[in-house]
């Protein structure tokens, strides 16, 4: 299988199911924002010391279960086949793995910047990847004839939260303290 296909050079792209759209429709802009948060992700865990196996682990599956979320943005159809795949178990779980994080933490009297270790720095950038993703999600979501599963929505509010709470953890772990934010 070629990798090119040369159905895009038009500047249009194929959405799972059916139809095309411009590369510049919001919902594309919505899934290849997912798309670059998960590669952000990659580039986080690549980072990660080769001790931290749990990192190692949450991050590749928070990358599997962003390829389905992404497929269900892909997908205009409702009934489509990832477009419910995504459930309030996933955001339940993520909640789960941020108390457990916080756990680990001093609790924060004050805003820190972003940075630290290596590994931390980038899953603080993954964060506001995620965050963008969110808002193009949420703007999607009110355009007319867009359905976009609320459960999406709400995951990845939970999951910017769950990487701010790891890039925490993983400079700790690294030994890198935060820097508070001094304000003006």
């Amino acid at each position: 299988m070629r990798i090119y296909t040369r159905t895009g050079d038009n500047g249009s792209t194929g959405l799972l199911g059916a139809g095309r759209v411009s590369k510049d429709d919001l919902r594309v802009e919505a899934y290849g924002t997912v798309d670059e948060l998960n590669a952000a992700l990659g580039v986080a865990r690549a980072a990660l010391s080769n001790a931290d196996e749990s990192a190692d682990e949450l991050i590749a599956r928070l990358q599997s279960e962003l390829f389905v979320l992404g497929a269900a943005l892909a997908d205009p159809n409702p009934d489509g086949r990832f477009h419910r795949a995504i459930t309030e178990a996933h955001v339940t779980g993520l909640e789960s793995l941020i108390d457990a994080l916080e756990a680990e933490l001093e609790p924060l009297h004050q805003f820190i910047l972003p940075g630290g270790s290596p590994a931390g720095a980038r899953i603080h950038l993954a964060r506001a990847v995620c965050r963008r993703a969110e808002r193009l999600a949420v703007a999607l979501a009110h355009q007319a004839g867009r359905d976009v599963p609320p459960v999406i929505i709400a995951y990845l509010n939970r999951l910017s939260d769950l990487l701010f709470v790891l890039g925490r953890a993983i400079n700790r772990r690294d030994g890198v303290a935060e820097t508070p934010w001094e304000g003006l």
